[in-house]
């Protein structure tokens, strides 16, 4: 079914005859507390889910309990999981998952910005299961056409000279490599990345990556620096003309709309970690156009290209790190950097590269891959996989015949309007942020203090969310924030469904605090 089908379809907007059973408690609510605060959200609003024209199969697996066990004797005891009861997900189509229990939920998470055009895309699952009984794996060693066709494919969507492509499995590994190639090609160790950055959580990335839970006491990723998040909403300076988004802070400011006071403030900050805190010359610079795990941070308008121009003054590469915000998401532009105005000297991206599929990339320049060559015989046994590459051929088509850049575009800005409708309705709604289909929901104590909610507050809103339907993500150094970042499949109806169902969570958190 085509995009614009389904637009039709959701237009009509008929209300899900799917049963909602709340067996999803928080430990702190008793049995009563938690009833009456369902019946109270049944009595204010009943947000109706909009259409969806599929019937997931029948679930045949595992019991939930032994679910459970299983997690608790054999996987990572690191807890991941949203929810005092994990949510038990059994099937996805386009942006709809499934659970167990048959309850149809929409995922504006995506699978952590993953799933870019859609749980089990038709055409995406057709590409795959062709390459799957044709061939599966070769490795570097030999060749096979669709590596060569994807290469081709990728590379278009670049700007020059960012033209040769390493293909890799995860973020993480790409970010590895980056910081790698930077340092081969300058011959300097020291790299900087912003306060709130995440890179991922291996060895080398470790470094990079600057949220606290994500530290270790241990050593790791020598060589790396943190420097000033420019955040325009939490940070000691930002004003009312900042962002690059439909929707700027409550701050305010007197900067003339071609000049930005914050972003001058931000500068300096800057310059002050280049000349008190790593070498005159250093390797690199690593920054998410838009910071994902940190809450979706916006940078002022203009930070990032003086920031480049001040890096490369010091001998160092240019690393944009696009695992969150490539492949059309932020809508006005394909990648995140070109949203700033710069040129990055290398380019990382995974995620959305594949749908969900382990599939990752760094592009690059031919000089600085040829600095890596003569330092460094580079292999990757999985990377540039047949199955892989067929899968990203077929992403970027879907991406184009589905126009789903312009659908970032145009649903994003209409979903951010509309939260900053709720922001100027609820006082613990501090901040609403972000481009396209990225976006940032930030709960403080107050809009004057702006103070992080407390978590266990957050925490209610997200599963109360979640009993009526809706995924969504959390980020920030407090998990204050929510993430939302649909599949850009998404339709302005389910828009509505989301809003609606915020609303209808935020009003019950208020009602929660008046007892």
């Amino acid at each position: 079914m085509t995009l614009a089908w389904r637009h039709l379809l959701r237009a009509l907007y008929l209300e899900t005859s799917t049963p909602r059973t709340p067996k999803d408690t928080n430990t702190s609510l008793s049995v009563g507390a938690f009833w009456t605060s369902i019946t109270k959200l049944g009595l204010h609003t009943k947000p109706s889910m909009p259409p969806c024209d599929f019937t997931p199969e029948r679930y045949q697996s595992l019991a939930y309990n032994r679910v459970l066990e299983i997690h608790k004797q054999h996987l990572s005891p690191v807890l991941t999981a949203y929810f005092s009861e994990p949510l038990l997900l059994h099937q996805g189509h386009m942006e709809w998952l499934f659970d167990y229990e048959g309850n149809r939920y929409l995922d504006f998470f995506s699978g952590i910005v993953t799933v870019s055009v859609g749980h089990c895309h038709p055409k995406v699952n057709a590409v795959a299961q062709k390459q799957l009984g044709r061939l599966w794996h070769t490795s570097a060693v030999f060749f096979h056409p669709p590596i060569h066709e994807y290469a081709e494919k990728l590379s278009a969507l670049l700007p020059e000279p960012l033209k040769v492509i390493f293909l890799m499995n995860s973020g993480s590994e790409a970010n590895d490599l980056a910081m790698l190639m930077a340092r081969a090609h300058s011959n300097n160790t020291d790299i900087i990345s912003f306060r709130g950055a995440y890179h991922g959580c291996s060895p080398y990335t470790l470094g990079l990556t600057n949220v606290g839970f994500h530290k270790m006491e241990l050593p790791s990723g020598m060589g790396c620096q943190s420097t000033m998040c420019p955040d325009v909403f939490c940070g000691p300076w930002g004003g009312s003309h900042c962002r690059d988004s439909p929707v700027q802070t409550i701050r305010k400011c007197s900067c003339a709309p071609d000049c930005c006071q914050a972003k001058d403030q931000y500068i300096e900050q800057f310059k002050d970690t280049l000349n008190t805190s790593v070498a005159k010359s250093i390797a690199g610079f690593f920054a998410e156009p838009i910071q994902g795990v940190n809450g979706v941070v916006q940078y002022p308008k203009g930070f990032l290209k003086e920031a480049f121009e001040l890096v490369r003054e010091r001998g160092g590469v240019c690393i944009a790190d696009e695992v969150q915000t490539g492949f059309g998401r932020l809508g006005s532009h394909f990648w995140g950097f070109q949203t700033h105005g710069v040129l990055p000297d290398i380019v990382t991206m995974a995620k959305g590269i594949g749908n969900g599929f382990p599939m990752a990339a760094v592009v690059t320049t031919p000089e600085i891959a040829k600095s890596l060559a003569k330092r460094l015989l580079h292999f990757n046994t999985f990377g540039g996989n047949p199955i892989a590459c067929a899968i990203g051929s077929s992403v970027l088509e879907v991406i184009k015949e589905e126009n789903l850049q312009e659908n970032s575009q145009e649903v994003g800005t209409y979903m951010l309007l509309k939260f900053a409708k709720l922001r100027d309705e609820f006082e613990i709604v501090g901040d609403v942020r972000g481009k396209g289909l990225m976006i940032g929901i930030e709960m403080v104590k107050d809009k004057t203090s702006r103070q992080p909610l407390p978590r266990e507050e957050v925490n209610q809103i997200h599963q109360d969310c979640k009993r009526m339907g809706l995924l969504i993500g959390r980020g920030g150094t407090f998990s204050q924030t929510f993430r939302i970042a649909p599949s850009m499949c998404i339709t302005k109806p389910e828009v509505d469904f989301a809003v609606e169902v915020f609303r209808s969570a935020f009003i019950q958190h208020m009602e929660s605090q008046d007892k």
